[in-house]
C-alpha cells in the first residue's frame, strides 16, 4: 500500500485519493499570498468599492454610504492617501469646506490585486493565472 499524498499515511482507496491528490498538489504549489492589510480593513475596503464604481466622491457621500463617524473615515482616507490609493482635494463652497476623493490608478491595481487573490483563496485548487 503506497502512502497517500494528501494525507500522508497509508492511502484508504487509491482511486478516490489520486483525484484528491491531484488537488491538493495544485494547492500546495500555489500558495496563499498576503492580503494587503490596507485593504483588508472593512471601512478602507468598503470606500475603494465605491470609488471604484464613481471615481471621484464627496466625503459626505462616503460617510453616508459606509455608515462611518467624520472621525474614523477621515483616519482611513488619510491612509489610503499616504499608500497612494486615492487623492484628497479640499476647497470651499462658500463657507462650508468640502472634501473631494478620487480612486488613483495605483488604487484601482491595488484592489484589482486584492480581489485576485481573494478569488485564489475561494478556489485553492484552481490556477486562475
Amino acid at each position: 500500500m503506497r502512502n497517500c499524498c494528501w494525507l500522508r499515511r497509508p492511502c484508504w482507496s487509491p482511486t478516490l485519493c489520486q483525484g484528491i491528490c491531484s488537488k491538493a498538489n495544485t494547492a500546495v504549489a500555489a500558495p496563499f499570498e498576503d492580503l494587503d492589510p490596507l485593504l483588508h480593513s472593512q471601512l478602507r475596503l468598503a470606500v475603494m468599492s465605491l470609488l471604484l464604481s464613481v471615481r471621484e466622491a464627496e466625503f459626505t457621500f462616503l460617510k453616508e454610504k459606509t455608515g462611518a463617524t467624520a472621525g474614523n473615515l477621515s483616519v482611513q482616507l488619510g491612509k489610503l492617501r499616504d499608500a497612494g490609493y486615492l487623492t484628497l482635494t479640499k476647497e470651499f463652497n462658500g463657507s462650508y469646506p468640502l472634501t473631494r476623493c478620487a480612486i488613483t490608478q495605483q488604487g484601482v491595481t491595488a484592489f484589482e490585486t486584492y480581489v485576485q487573490s481573494l478569488q485564489r483563496y475561494l478556489s485553492p485548487g484552481t490556477d486562475s493565472a
